[in-house]
């Protein structure tokens, strides 16, 4: 069941492995075995959202690492002193990983908002856990955009968007796909950069909304300072 604002679950389909990294090896699936879940991401959760929009997989917060974990090494290689990665950390951990492939790294913008995405706690930085489930929804976003992406030119036109947000399982109005495509577009197309971005905001403030849509209706009750909270933070 999709309820009005969220979304239904798309088809799953294969996961993309992250290209090597400056390690010298290919980045591993960090559940060690297929990446389950529309597009790559967690798997399908009760409550018909959209898997972007707000699934985590999990629980939240540090997560003792096993020794075996082949994340683990890589994780601390790029991380902070302080066992965490900020957003310029990312940054250069997805530029050399050549994560993008032939597309233009992502901005420090982006990579601000992926890691506002899954922070939790507001530190500005990202710990291991938090870490591993940004790359199963980045390697998921990267596989639907390939996919629409045929001529390989970077971009989407703006009904490849509409279609490539529909098979996430959003359902979204039309005026509300219109102001995306306008928030996100640059010359009539939609860049890489700009697709990951437009992907995190929704599956962000998705989350807002079905943690305080308890009842499952659709629609919630914001105090003004509760509102500013959620879309300043992204």
């Amino acid at each position: 069941m999709a309820y009005p604002g969220y979304g239904g679950y798309g088809s799953p389909m294969p996961p993309q492995g992250m290209p090597g990294g400056p390690m010298g090896r290919p980045l591993p699936n960090h559940m060690g075995g297929p990446m389950l879940g529309p597009m790559g991401g967690a798997p399908p959760q009760v409550g018909g959202y959209a898997p972007y929009g707000g699934g985590y997989p999990g629980t939240y917060g540090a997560l003792t690492p096993a020794a075996n974990d082949p994340m683990w090494g890589y994780f601390t290689a790029i991380a902070g002193q302080d066992g965490e990665v900020d957003a310029m950390e990312l940054q250069r951990c997805l530029t050399q990983s050549g994560f993008t492939g032939t597309y233009s790294p992502f901005s420090l913008e982006t990579c601000r908002i992926m890691i506002a995405m899954l922070d939790r706690d507001f530190t500005g930085k990202m710990g291991f856990s938090e870490f591993k489930e940004l790359f199963v929804a980045l390697n998921g976003w990267k596989q639907n955009f390939t996919m629409f992406d045929r001529d390989r030119s970077g971009t989407v036109e703006h009904h490849e968007l509409t279609q490539a947000i529909s098979s996430m399982g959003y359902r979204i109005s039309p005026q509300a796909l219109n102001a995306i495509i306008k928030r996100y577009n640059k010359g009539g197309r939609i860049y890489f950069d700009d697709y990951v971005a437009c992907c995190v905001k929704l599956r962000a403030l998705t989350d807002h909304f079905k943690r305080r849509d308890t009842m499952h209706q659709g629609s919630v009750h914001f105090g003004y300072d509760d509102f500013i909270l959620c879309t300043m933070a992204i």
